[in-house]
């Protein structure tokens, strides 16, 4: 057999392969702990598209001065988006605190 040639289909066969693959892509949603109604719909829903295309979204709770004294409220507003894209997503990484923001990363079911 002739080994260039072997080479030749292998490397036409990885580049065939990776045509095919789906690139995934985090999208990021930031929040506040106060958020108002109508902002948090806007952004949930966002998330939600992100979420239907296929791509990861991570959603950050910013706080500033003295909310950082309630970090709570912001994980029940981080428990709330989860709660209600549990129908198009999953939780890769819970809410966790880094510095003066709160992380969750959210997954799509379907990939």
């Amino acid at each position: 057999m002739d080994y260039g040639k072997f080479k030749y289909e292998e490397q036409r066969q990885a580049r065939e392969a990776r045509k095919k693959q789906k690139h995934v892509e985090l999208k990021e949603v930031k929040m506040r702990p106060g958020i108002e109604d109508h902002d948090y719909e806007f952004k949930t829903r966002h998330a939600r598209r992100f979420l239907e295309e296929g791509n990861k979204v991570k959603v950050t709770m910013m706080f500033r001065g003295r909310q950082m004294a309630h970090p709570e409220l912001g994980r029940q507003v981080l428990e709330r988006v989860s709660s209600e894209l549990s129908d198009v997503s999953k939780v890769e990484s819970h809410p966790q605190m880094e510095a003066r923001s709160m992380t969750m990363v959210l997954t799509p079911l379907k990939v």
